[in-house]
């Protein structure tokens, strides 16, 4: 704070962060120097205040089929600014006009599984979070997409051949499926003796 002059009596700190507890200390100055500071004040809580942190990396994916899942990192409590807080969470299919809204009511919470059996595998949603307590919504993340949970592939590999190079040994060969929203992410194959 700035210097007061020494027949005020009382000052006004800004800038302070809501729903904060904060002790206050006064020092007298003079051409000389700095004197001691007085006592602790005694432990002051500010106001709460609508949150204005929206949760940083929102992103998400994996999951089981007809499942999107939604991660974020949570806010700290300093910037939480009251009682009541919890996420909000909002997505729509990616092209589509209309979000879809939940609420999660815990401080702790970092993940959201939205389950719903008409979701097709490895589709892109615009998905977005925010922030709320009880004084009111706050901000919300910018738009991140996730993509929602993978089937098991439904397309087979093509052109299998197997070739004899020695009495114990077969080389099999295929050619790979390549990636699509049928296929979603093969991790490996499997070969199996007939």
């Amino acid at each position: 704070p700035e210097v007061i002059n020494g027949r005020t009596h009382k000052a006004t700190v800004v800038d302070l962060s809501p729903w904060v507890e904060y002790e206050f200390r006064v020092v007298a100055s003079n051409s000389v120097g700095i004197g001691e500071p007085s006592r602790p004040s005694a432990l002051l809580k500010t106001k709460a205040a609508v949150p204005v942190v929206a949760p940083t990396n929102v992103s998400g994916g994996g999951g089981s089929r007809s499942e999107l899942v939604i991660t974020w990192e949570p806010v700290p409590e300093e910037l939480q600014n009251g009682e009541g807080f919890g996420y909000i969470i909002v997505f729509r299919p990616l092209g589509s006009t209309t979000w879809t809204k939940a609420v999660v009511a815990s401080v702790e919470a970092s993940k959201y599984v939205y389950r719903n059996e008409s979701i097709t595998p490895l589709s892109p949603f615009e998905v977005k979070v925010g922030v709320y307590n009880n004084e009111g919504e706050g901000t919300l993340s910018s738009i991140s997409i996730v993509y929602s949970g993978e089937d098991e592939p439904q397309i087979a590999p093509a052109g299998a051949s197997a070739l004899s190079v020695s009495a114990a040994e077969v080389e099999v060969s295929w050619q790979p499926i390549a990636w699509n929203r049928h296929t979603g992410r093969v991790l490996g194959y499997e070969v199996r003796q007939l």
